[in-house]
């Protein structure tokens, strides 16, 4: 285990400084040992609307500062991040169980989005446009939306804050981050690098508690608070846009998933096994992208399933510290009981379980493989959020798509084929927001990340992930001779 005490922190950060309420704390727990890690100072809304004012009163400087100066500072809180990575990853995979070396590989993908922004911050470009009379000249700018509250959830504790605040951040605006009383850990950890690399105080504020509808309600009454920025469940999402319809606040909402694997009949059948435990398996499929309904034509059905499932039993189930560790815990008991609720449900209805469905010791579930799905088990619905690898069968093009769409989310989707026709028909016939072809990892800070339907609302990262945090401003200036 590599140093990593100097980022371990109790408090949350408000205006530059570490702040507690009062004495009153809860522990953080590592899910692997079931052993306190540290205990932290419980806040609750009183100190999200001290956050709130200390964002608000922070931001007009922030703004004013050039954009090149603006990405200055984003750049070193980049390298900082990159130098303290192993302690980072040390105290992320004790919160959370994930697997050192996964744990290491979000440091990566996270930090990217503050490059990527702080490139970005440069390159918020307006238009001008033709007058529409000789006397009038037009313009139209950016500027950044106001103070943004950030909610973030515990499966990417590091990511999941950049990925919204960095071009928060790049835009000019300030933020109020509200991390999982799960892992909080890592977002304070980082917030200590962004102060460490100068961002100036009450520009990024971290506020660490377990009343988490209190919190989230604060933030969305508050007239300070522009924008909500929320990773989370679907139940939630709705909540907080409720919530803050009073404010008309913008929302940019990345919520529940259900995404489809569908193997066509001419897929390379290696590469989907591949590609689909890759996008299964990654963090005990616990990521809101993993794949939750594995779609496989009838011809190749009892292949895949041998294959897969031979494939499911190598996996190496451990503590996220153990070298070879592919499978961690899942992240509490709720998780636990959810997953045998799911595997009992599906037996219950037909389904074969061709490897695991026990718990081991612990919070550690056994990777799940379950032949002859069926659509009327819940998780053809439902999230699993858990390693368990459903196998549906389907006979035609259709019969896949009207499976995959079968649902009220549309966040992520994958499927392997050969055939150029049909790899356009169905990619366009998918509705989600996001369709992996021959490839089960997706997420990249070039790419915009979001869903449709009951997925949510707004992009992520890319080119496009800056303009949730910005208002478009019309000038029209008269009178020109």
């Amino acid at each position: 285990m590599k140093p990593y005490k100097h980022l371990l922190f109790r408090q949350s950060f408000i205006n530059g400084k570490w702040t507690k309420e009062s004495d009153k704390n809860f522990d953080v727990v590592n899910p692997s040992t079931d052993k306190k890690i540290i205990s932290v100072y419980d806040n609750s809304e009183k100190s999200i609307k001290k956050a709130i004012d200390a964002a608000y009163l922070s931001m007009p400087k922030w703004k004013a500062l050039a954009a090149k100066d603006r990405s200055t500072i984003l750049l070193k809180w980049f390298d900082l991040i990159h130098a303290n990575k192993e302690a980072i990853a040390t105290i992320m995979t004790l919160e959370s169980g994930k697997p050192y070396q996964e744990s290491l590989g979000e440091i990566n993908y996270g930090a990217a989005f503050i490059q990527w922004f702080a490139e970005e911050a440069k390159r918020m470009y307006g238009d001008i446009i033709p007058g529409f009379s000789a006397d009038k000249r037009i313009a139209v700018i950016r500027q950044p939306i106001g103070v943004v509250g950030a909610i973030t959830p515990w499966n990417f504790p590091l990511a999941m804050i950049t990925r919204k605040i960095a071009p928060a951040l790049a835009a000019g605006c300030s933020v109020v981050v509200r991390p999982s009383e799960l892992t909080p850990l890592t977002a304070l950890a980082i917030n200590k690098l962004a102060h460490d690399a100068g961002f100036p105080n009450g520009v990024i504020n971290t506020v660490v508690g377990l009343d988490a509808s209190k919190m989230g309600l604060a933030l969305c009454e508050s007239d300070k608070v522009a924008k909500i920025s929320f990773t989370g469940s679907t139940r939630v999402g709705q909540i907080l846009s409720a919530q803050s319809a009073q404010t008309l606040k913008k929302l940019s909402l990345e919520l529940g998933g259900n995404a489809p694997m569908i193997i066509f009949e001419d897929a390379d059948i290696d590469a989907a096994i591949k590609g689909t435990i890759a996008g299964k398996f990654r963090f005990s499929g616990q990521t809101c992208v993993c794949v939750n309904r594995i779609l496989v034509h009838e011809n190749i059905y009892e292949t895949f399933v041998k294959k897969f499932t031979s494939a499911v039993k190598d996996l190496v189930i451990g503590d996220g510290f153990a070298k070879n560790t592919q499978i961690g815990p899942v992240i509490n008991q709720k998780a636990i009981e959810k997953a045998q609720f799911f595997v009992k449900d599906a037996v219950s209805k037909g389904g074969k379980i061709k490897t695991g469905g026990k718990i081991r010791k612990g919070l550690f579930f056994e990777p799940t493989v379950i032949a002859d799905a069926t659509e009327d088990m819940n998780f053809a619905q439902e999230e699993i959020f858990g390693p368990i690898a459903p196998i549906f069968k389907f006979s035609t093009d259709q019969e896949a798509i009207d499976m995959a769409n079968n649902t009220i989310f549309g966040l992520a989707s994958y499927f392997y084929s050969k055939d150029i026709n049909r790899i356009i028909k169905v990619s366009e016939a998918l509705e989600y927001g996001i369709v992996g072809v021959n490839e089960g990892l997706i997420s990249s800070e070039v790419v915009p990340f979001g869903g449709v339907k009951y997925s949510g609302t707004g992009r992520e990262g890319s080119k496009y992930g800056i303009e949730d945090y910005t208002e478009l401003k019309y000038i029209c200036v008269g009178g020109v001779q």
